[in-house]
């Protein structure tokens, strides 16, 4: 059985999804247990292949027993596992939380639809980290992102379809410029998998049909990675996607895209292709820091909770992409390690925004005075992962920017390292705001006519109260995650030295 863990990690989800919806017909909740154990089975997988790749090096599984670069082969190194686990473990947390969430979010008759497009959009994720062939790269960026629309979609404020329609758009231009750009590859070479690709195109990098790949790839992979100016797509989408829905695009989707991004340039064109012939990394550099700086500047400017975290996460899409941009193994180490960092603290963030979504109904950072006192659990866990964003030591974000820190220093680039110091000053401007509402300003309580119907899920109708157990551990789980890891970082920080060695070799 351990030999078929690459396919198992996919069809697991994949046919529960499809099982989910006749479930919800029997029972709805069933929908959401049967989405829980298969993430939850998911998740085991992905650590178990973790610890096979560890102990055995490159796992290599050939769909259907077809030989590549002929057959589809799924190949698992340290760095599509590392980000494959961070996919899994997200998509478990996110599914034990949906339960409440979705109840207060989705409306009822949808509920198995909804599970079953959750599972779909996880699929989608696993199978961008786990192909090795870049033409399935494509057909799963597309499962993810059609899913992902759905999910928006379905939320119950009319902004939701706004949102999603824009993304639409957006999301599918980029799709057309992937789909391109393996056009031209194939075209080429004759050839559709990873590994072959690497070994034939050194002799092709002064073709402009190869060029001109590389630059689709680019852009279409820029869009889906929300890198600024690409990013216009995202803060509606995860302002008025349904908060489950927030969390596990928040702390998955621009990641995986940025995974893809990672191994296109490096694993397929190759370092020698982007340092001599396209000189992609200065327009990189560029575009990192002005999406650093823009994104903390907007973030600051917004008064919903959820805007503000959305145009955050612009701001954090620039550290993965600067540490790309400085290509050194510590700049493409912080990267990685951003990678994860990022996913663990912004998707406890959205799961506190949305409990308190699911207590007061709101999300105006004005509205959470006095919730300190009244949700104090949730808000330490808020507390935790702000800090974490900010950059304080003992926590994940600081090792991240430490290392992004010292790639700048190595190459000489002083005012990088002056771009990083100002984001984290900004940073701590607007996660402050919010602090300083929960624990220093006191709360004040709104005319009974005007409190929301939504509080209606406490005993009484008027009281606010800390998340239901189910919405709390996943909460409590990721912002302990990001003081575990700020502390004892040599975890993850050992996978990303050899993942930073498999690339740059």
């Amino acid at each position: 059985m351990r030999e078929h863990l690459p396919i198992l990690v996919i069809i697991v989800p994949l046919l529960t999804a499809l099982a989910v919806p006749l479930a919800a017909r029997v029972k709805r909740i069933l929908a959401w247990y049967l989405t829980l154990i298969s993430t939850a089975v998911s998740c085991g997988l992905s650590f178990d292949l973790l610890l096979t790749v560890m102990r055995t090096g490159k796992v290599s599984y050939w769909l259907s027993g077809w030989e590549p670069p002929w057959g589809i082969e799924y190949a698992v190194d340290y760095l599509n596992a590392f980000v494959l686990c961070i996919v899994t473990c997200l998509g478990f947390l996110v599914a034990v939380y949906a339960r409440r969430s979705v109840e207060h979010e989705v409306e009822e008759h949808r509920t198995g639809v909804f599970y079953a497009t959750y599972l779909l959009f996880v699929t989608g994720l696993a199978g961008i980290v786990i192909t090795g062939d870049i033409f399935n790269l494509y057909v799963f960026l597309e499962i993810c992102s059609l899913a992902g629309y759905a999910l928006i979609a379905v939320g119950r404020k009319r902004e939701a379809l706004v949102a999603s329609y824009n993304y639409l758009i957006l999301g599918s231009l980029g799709a057309i410029f992937v789909l391109l750009g393996t056009g031209y590859l194939y075209m080429v070479t004759g050839s559709l998998n990873m590994a072959d690709l690497a070994a034939r195109l050194p002799a092709l990098y002064h073709s402009k049909v190869v060029q001109t790949a590389f630059a689709f790839f680019v852009i279409g992979l820029g869009i889906k990675v929300a890198l600024f100016p690409l990013h216009t797509w995202l803060p509606n989408a995860y302002t008025y996607a349904p908060s489950a829905v927030s969390a596990i695009m928040a702390a998955t989707g621009t990641k995986v895209a940025a995974y893809a991004f990672i191994r296109v340039m490096f694993t397929v064109f190759g370092t020698d292709f982007v340092i001599y012939r396209i000189h992609t990394t200065q327009i990189l550099l560029v575009l990192s820091v002005v999406a650093i700086l823009a994104g903390s500047v907007l973030a600051i400017a917004q008064t919903n909770i959820k805007k503000m975290l959305a145009y955050s996460s612009i701001s954090q899409v620039g550290y993965i992409v600067l540490g790309i941009a400085l290509l050194t193994p510590t700049g493409i180490k912080g990267s990685l390690l951003h990678i994860l960092n990022h996913a663990l603290m912004k998707g406890c963030l959205f799961l506190v925004v949305g409990a308190v979504v699911y207590r007061t109904g709101l999300t105006s950072i004005e509205d959470f005075k006095g919730l300190g006192k009244k949700m104090p659990v949730s808000m330490a866990a808020f507390t935790v992962a702000a800090l974490s964003m900010i950059g304080v030591p003992l926590t994940v974000g600081f090792v991240s920017k430490w290392y992004l820190v010292l790639a700048a220093i190595e190459t000489g680039l002083w005012p990088v390292v002056a771009v990083l110091l100002l984001s984290s000053l900004l940073m701590a401007v607007y996660f402050w705001r919010v602090i300083d509402n929960l624990y220093f300003v006191p709360a004040v309580e709104p005319a009974p006519e005007l409190r929301p119907s939504s509080a209606s899920h406490s005993s009484n109708p008027h009281e606010v109260r800390d998340a239901p157990a189910l919405m709390l551990w996943p909460t409590v789980i990721s912002a302990a995650l990001c003081v575990i890891f700020g502390i004892i970082p040599f975890l993850p920080l050992a996978v990303a030295e050899k993942a930073v060695s498999i690339l740059l070799r």
